[in-house]
C-alpha cells in the first residue's frame, strides 16, 4: 500500500476537485471511500457528489454504485467529472470503460500521485483550456479553492485590472465551465504554485514590486490598458507601509521569522518581511518543492522536522498553517495557508494585489506587537 508523503498536504485527489468544483457548471464526483469525500469537501468548502464505495463495493466491484450516482446527476445540466482515489485505482478497475456511455471528464488522480498541486494540473489538463484570439483582456490563474486567499485574490486582481482599464478573460479555475476554451492570449498569476499554462504569462500579482513588473509588462502588451491610476496606487500604498513599518522598528528590533507554506506564498512572505521590516528570514519550510530564491528553503514535509526548525532557529515569528501554530507557544503567529483552524473567516481576505500585501502585513506588525513587552 502506498505511504502518505505528506501529511502536511492535501493529496492530488483534493487537488483535482479543488480545480474541477471551481468551475461552475461541473459536477464534481468522488469515487471513493466517505473520508476522500467528507475531507475535500470540508477544506474546500464547495458543493461535491460521493460514491461512498464500501467493503462490498470492493469485493465485487463498484460499478453499479458509480453508475447510480452519475444516473442521479445526469439531468442537472452540468458537466459530470469523476475523480477516481486510492481504493479503485489499487482495485485496477477499468473506470473508463464503465462510463463509456456517459459524456463524463474522467480524472485519474489518486492520492497517491502527488501532492495537491499534481492532482490540480491533471484536473485542469483534462479540461483543455485554450486561447480563443477574440477574447480580450487578460486571464488570471492561480485560483485554488483550496487556497483561503482564492476568493480575496480574485477580487483583488480584478479590482486592480479595472482600474487599468484591461477586462478579466478567464479565470482559472473560479468561472463558468465554457470560459475555459475562451481564454485570452495573455495571463497573469495570483499563485504560482498553481500555474494553468494557458496564453502568455505577464507575470505574477503576489508582492508589490511583483505587481509594478507586471502591470508594466500590460501596459506593453495589452491593447488599450492605461496602468497610471495602478502605479500611482501603489506608490501610495507602499508609502503608507513604509511608514506604518519604520514606525514599528523605532521600538522594537527587526523580527527573526521562520516561514512555511507552499514555496509561492512563503517567498511572498520572505521578501516582504525581509524588504519592510529588514526581517532576519531563519528558514523556509516549503510543503512542495522549492524553486529559485534568494532565501535557503527546503521541503518539509513532516510535522517533527517543523518542530526542529522552530527549536533551532527560535524564531520570534512564524508564519504558516494551524500546524506551524500548535508548535509556536508564546511566539507571534501569522496564518497563510490550510488549516487555519479556530479562526472565523467570512471576508474573502487577499494575499495577492496590493491589498494583500497590506493585510499579511498588517497582520505581521499586529501580531508581533502583541507578543511584545
Amino acid at each position: 500500500m502506498p505511504e502518505c508523503d505528506n501529511p502536511l498536504w492535501p493529496c492530488a485527489m483534493t487537488g483535482a476537485a479543488a480545480c474541477l468544483a471551481g468551475f461552475d457548471g461541473i459536477a464534481v464526483v468522488i469515487h471513493g471511500s466517505s473520508g476522500c469525500y467528507y475531507y475535500p469537501t470540508t477544506l474546500l468548502h464547495a458543493p461535491l457528489h460521493g460514491t461512498f464505495i464500501l467493503e462490498d463495493d470492493v469485493i465485487f466491484g463498484s460499478e453499479d454504485r458509480l453508475q447510480e450516482v452519475i444516473g442521479s446527476l445526469s439531468g442537472t445540466g452540468k458537466r459530470i467529472a469523476v475523480i477516481t482515489t486510492c481504493v479503485p485505482a489499487l482495485l485496477g478497475e477499468d473506470i473508463r470503460s464503465m462510463l463509456a456511455e456517459h459524456d463524463v471528464i474522467l480524472v485519474d488522480s489518486p492520492g497517491f500521485a502527488g501532492d495537491v498541486e499534481t492532482g490540480y494540473a491533471r484536473a485542469l489538463a483534462m479540461l483543455e483550456p485554450r486561447v480563443d484570439p477574440e477574447s480580450a483582456g487578460v486571464n488570471i490563474d492561480g485560483t485554488c479553492l483550496f487556497d483561503p486567499f482564492a476568493a480575496g485574490n480574485v477580487q483583488e486582481i480584478r479590482r486592480l485590472l479595472g482600474m487599468a482599464a484591461v477586462p478579466v478573460a478567464s479565470v482559472f479555475s473560479s468561472d463558468r465551465y465554457d470560459r475555459v476554451h475562451h481564454a485570452a492570449p495573455y495571463t497573469i498569476g495570483t499563485n504560482g504554485d498553481f500555474p494553468s499554462g494557458v496564453g502568455d504569462n505577464l507575470g505574477g500579482m503576489l508582492g508589490l514590486a511583483g505587481i509594478r513588473e507586471t502591470f508594466a509588462r500590460i501596459g506593453d502588451t495589452v491593447d488599450g490598458a492605461d496602468c497610471d491610476p495602478v502605479f500611482s496606487e501603489l506608490e501610495q500604498q507602499e508609502e503608507r507601509l513604509v511608514r506604518a513599518c519604520d514606525k514599528f522598528l523605532q521600538r522594537y528590533d527587526p523580527p527573526s521569522a521562520a516561514i512555511f507554506a507552499g514555496f509561492s506564498y512563503a517567498l511572498f512572505a520572505a521578501e516582504a518581511l525581509h524588504t519592510y521590516l529588514d526581517a532576519e528570514i531563519c528558514c523556509i519550510g516549503t510543503r512542495n518543492a522549492p524553486g529559485e530564491s534568494r532565501f535557503r528553503a527546503e521541503q518539509v514535509s513532516g510535522l517533527s522536522r517543523v518542530r526542529d526548525l522552530i527549536a533551532t532557529h527560535d524564531p520570534d515569528l512564524v508564519i504558516g498553517s494551524s500546524f506551524e501554530r500548535s508548535l509556536t507557544g508564546e511566539k507571534a503567529f501569522t496564518g497563510i495557508i490550510p488549516p487555519l483552524r479556530g479562526r472565523v473567516r467570512i471576508y474573502p481576505a487577499p494575499l495577492a494585489g496590493i491589498n494583500g500585501t497590506l493585510s499579511f502585513m498588517e497582520s505581521v506588525l499586529n501580531s508581533c506587537m502583541d507578543k511584545k513587552p
